[in-house]
This record gives structure tokens, C-alpha cells and sequence, in this order.
């Protein structure tokens, strides 16, 4: 995850966490090898619809794809929307690599993804404003301790990041099963009322997950195996 410099809270000061888990599999360092480059993001330059999918059409991006089943699974049920996602856990890209080749083959691969390997905010700045229909921020490291509250991705700094590239009317999707970081998401979130409409009528609207939302491993294992809640929010950009 990410912390930021006091002077410009969308500054990147250093990415914490891990970069690098347990060796890669064969099938999964080829990937990385060979189809990373082919759709990873470029390396300057404006990101926009038309530079990475050669048309006009809505943009999603995700922040922390983990497995990228949540990322496979949008952009193939949006096939003419443009999916852009940022992971530094080169783990995760591997597997987030796996569904997009079509499971390594046994599926047609999805040809609407683009991947970051790195920090997202990095790419996110170089996104026009206004250009994002979605942006998603799925179950972030909570960083629990008060003192490495900085270190969260829910702070002024991104979420004013945020805000700028949604176009009005887009959407910011989080979700988390931690119950410090569902405090603090909420307490910045109404700091920031006046750029975000929580899309909620009573708490089944943030303690179902909504429709086209689906569920990923960390999450299962999170409900099944640790027996924590989990908590949806969809926001819409004034």
C-alpha cells in the first residue's frame, strides 16, 4: 500500500507491503514474461480510452486487483468497456494473468484489460480528469494500527484524486471485512459529501453485496474462514 508526504497528500513517499510472494509457477512466470508486456500500461503519456483500446468507451479502473477475479469477471461482462487495473504484488499479477488469458486457455482470453504492475496512483494521476465511469478499491490492506493510519488508500489525498477522475455520475466502489478501516472509510467519506453521494437507502444496500459484484477468493475466505462481515459501498460523483 501506499503512504503520502504531509505537503501533497497524493504524493507518493513509498510503497509498503509485500512486492513478491512465493515463486512463481512455470504457466505464471510465462505469463509475466509474455503477456504482461502485451497489456501492460504505457510507460508516459495521457491514459485514456482511445490510447490503450484505440476507441472512445467507458474506463474502469481498479486499485489492488489481489487475484483480479473481480477485474475478469467486469470486463467480460462489459466487453465494450475498457478495464485498467494497478497491483504491486507481482503475485497477484500472475494470477490476475491467468483469468485474463482465459484461465490459461481454457476460455477465450479477455481483451479489454489493461495491468500496472505498481503503485496505482501513479497511473491514476496521468488519467484525464473526469475520464473514469468506475474506479473500485476492494478490500485494501487495512493498516489497523492507528499509527499507520497514513498508510491507508481511504484518505483525503487519493479520495480528492478519486473525485477529479470520475466524471460526474461515475462510480467509486469499496468494500472491505475489517471493522477499523469500515470506521475510518466512513469518517473520511463524510468528509468528502460534497463530492460523493453515499448510494444507500437503509443497510442492506452496504450489507448485500450488490448485483454484477463478485465475490472473490479473499473475500470467501475471509467470510468462511475468519468469520468477518462484509461491508459494500457504492458512491456516486456529484
Amino acid at each position: 500500500m501506499t503512504a503520502y508526504k504531509s505537503g501533497d497528500p497524493t504524493t507518493i513517499n513509498r510503497l509498503y507491503g509485500r512486492a513478491k510472494g512465493k515463486p512463481l509457477r512455470q504457466g505464471q512466470q510465462a505469463l509475466v514474461d509474455d503477456l504482461l508486456p502485451q497489456i501492460s500500461m504505457p510507460a508516459e503519456g495521457p491514459i485514456t480510452a482511445e490510447a490503450l483500446f484505440g476507441e472512445p468507451r467507458p474506463l474502469h479502473f481498479e486499485i489492488g486487483f489481489g487475484g483480479g477475479e473481480h477485474m475478469a469477471f467486469r470486463a467480460d461482462m462489459l466487453p465494450d468497456h475498457g478495464f485498467i487495473g494497478a497491483e504491486p504484488f507481482l503475485n497477484g499479477v500472475a494470477q490476475a494473468l491467468t483469468h485474463v488469458s482465459g484461465d490459461n486457455g481454457a476460455h477465450p482470453p479477455i481483451p479489454n484489460v489493461r495491468i500496472h504492475h505498481g503503485d496505482a496512483l501513479e497511473v491514476l494521476r496521468r488519467i484525464p480528469d473526469g475520464a473514469l465511469s468506475f474506479l473500485y478499491l476492494l478490500h485494501p490492506d487495512p493498516w489497523p494500527k492507528a499509527r499507520h493510519a497514513k498508510r491507508r488508500m481511504m484518505n483525503d489525498g487519493p479520495l480528492d484524486l478519486f473525485a477529479a477522475k470520475l466524471k460526474p455520475g461515475g462510480e467509486f466502489r469499496f468494500g472491505t471485512d475489517h471493522a477499523i478501516y469500515l470506521r475510518h472509510a466512513l469518517m473520511v467519506m463524510r468528509r468528502h459529501k460534497h463530492q460523493f453521494d453515499w448510494l444507500a437507502n437503509d443497510a442492506k444496500d452496504f450489507q448485500v453485496r450488490p448485483g454484477g459484484w463478485p465475490e472473490t477468493r479473499y473475500e470467501h475466505k475471509a467470510r468462511t474462514v475468519y468469520g468477518h462481515e462484509v461491508w459494500y459501498f457504492r458512491y456516486r460523483r456529484r
